[in-house]
């Protein structure tokens, strides 16, 4: 195989999903039609480009020859799950509202059983509209997967990856057991502090209010928000050296998708920071967690061959987008940013909300674990995987998400790697230039030399030449108080 050749035209199909991925979820257009860009680019997701590959020895195009045979074979769903998800209107209690409104709807609505009415419209679509595809999605991808020659998606995520999902599932079951104790002493005050209730009156439907953090909306005003953003990537120079290579797209539309993302469309000279804003507090964290996306592409070195631009261990790109997402519960930050006089309530809520979302991350690795296991019972994937999250966030959860939760190809492994990656990335930040460490311009300059590399290494060979150490997820046993 021609490897230049390959890599041009892979480098041509991703420019162009990313391209439609970033116009369909921005809300600009309704359409996601990525049917004819496969169409164009079928050679490179064939079973004999995939057999060379493997012979050839190259891990990172040959996942992506694998994700793009199936995703090749389940365009239709894929462009008809989005197609629906931009155009479902859910009626709560007479009031029309569209599908992608309602986690929105949720976060700024203060009254709990209109919060409930929504999530119990949107639970009844989910089940009702996306269902049936999600689930041929699935069946689909597992049954390829064992037609390239692998009993099933966890061995070749692993075998590819490099990643040990078994030992990561270990680890991650140990965080839960050692934050057990402490986790509703540590999450009820900050519950009752925004919501008005604890433990014993929340409902998954609150989640999102308590997100969004409305006792905080005074101390992030949304029209501070572009300015600590702008103020944090000047200091580091990173804003610079990026120049207009990062495009931030924060209007608000009716189909855009509530989650922010960022899209590489092309690395490192185009690439998208979205998001929907909401208010408050939330929407800086998503806003700097996005950044740290954007700003590790539009920084990544352009000789770098396709596979280390854009492929790799995403824990990289992960990391660097918690790193600047921390930023927001950073006292010192805080306090130089927005001016906050006290930042320790902002803090500890920020420890409360990062504890949530550790258990939840935890519990989904172990269900994502069963639900690809070889003998896994559709059936009963539904209960397994609201008692997994209950059991570690402490609320009931719905069933109907049992697999609209779900990222392909174990995606969660990289957000866990990368909480753990960025929780060593900022400690050496740390220690290197102090507390303020964003304000300085050295520290920009090592960020900048690591995110020029791209992906070109994985998240522990980075880390273990940065630090000596390896990856461990107990590292962030200490940031959760």
């Amino acid at each position: 195989m021609d490897l230049t050749g390959y890599r041009a035209e892979a480098e041509a199909f991703v420019t162009a999903v990313d391209r439609e991925y970033y116009r369909h979820y921005s809300g600009r257009q309704e359409d996601f039609d990525v049917e004819p860009i496969y169409a164009r680019h079928e050679r490179l997701f064939s079973r004999e480009a995939i057999d060379a590959l493997r012979e050839q020895g190259s891990p990172e195009l040959l996942e992506f020859a694998i994700e793009g045979y199936v995703g090749r074979a389940t365009t239709q769903e894929t462009a008809e799950l989005a197609r629906r998800e931009a155009t479902l209107e859910l009626d709560v209690d007479g009031e029309r509202l569209p599908y992608r409104q309602a986690r929105i709807a949720q976060a700024n609505e203060r009254d709990p059983a209109r919060r409930a009415a929504i999530e119990a419209a949107a639970l009844e679509a989910t089940e009702r509209e996306l269902q049936p595809l999600l689930l041929e999605l699935h069946e689909r991808a597992a049954a390829l997967v064992r037609e390239l020659g692998w009993p099933r998606v966890r061995a070749l995520v692993e075998e590819l990856s490099g990643i040990d999902l078994g030992a990561l599932a270990r680890q991650t079951e140990a965080f839960l057991a050692a934050t057990e104790d402490r986790y509703e002493p540590l999450v009820g005050p900050q519950l009752e502090e925004q919501l008005g209730f604890g433990f014993d009156r929340l409902r998954r439907s609150d989640l999102p209010a308590f997100f969004r953090a409305p006792g905080f909306d005074e101390l992030f005003p949304a029209e501070r928000r572009d300015r600590a953003f702008a103020e944090t990537f000047a200091a580091l120079g990173l804003a610079e050296s990026a120049g207009e290579r990062v495009r931030v797209d924060a209007e608000p539309r009716p189909r855009k998708s509530p989650r922010a993302f960022c899209a590489p469309v092309r690395v490192p000279d185009e690439v998208y920071l979205v998001i929907a804003p909401t208010g408050g507090r939330d929407d800086y964290e998503a806003m700097m967690h996005e950044a740290g996306h954007a700003y590790h592409y539009a920084h990544v070195d352009p000789a770098l061959p396709f596979e280390h631009r854009y492929l790799g261990d995403n824990s990289v790109t992960e990391g660097f987008a918690f790193l600047f997402e921390e930023l927001t519960a950073d006292p010192e930050w805080l306090r130089r940013r927005l001016g906050l006089g006290d930042p320790e309530p902002v803090a500890a809520y920020a420890r409360a909300a990062k504890l949530i979302y550790l258990r939840r991350y935890c519990a989904k690795l172990a269900y994502e674990l069963e639900l690809h296991a070889p003998d896994a019972d559709l059936g009963r994937m539904p209960a397994l995987y609201a008692r997994r999250l209950a059991d570690a966030v402490r609320v009931e959860w719905p069933e109907q998400t049992w697999l609209a939760d779900v990222d392909p190809f174990f995606y969660a492994a990289r957000y866990l790697r990368a909480w753990a990656f960025e929780t060593h990335l900022r400690a050496l930040l740390r220690e290197r230039h102090g507390p303020a460490w964003f304000e300085r311009r050295a520290a920009g300059d090592e960020l900048r030399a690591l995110m020029r590399e791209g992906q070109r290494r994985p998240a522990h060979e980075l880390l273990a030449e940065l630090r000596g150490t390896e990856l461990d997820f107990s590292a962030l046993l200490a940031d959760v108080g």
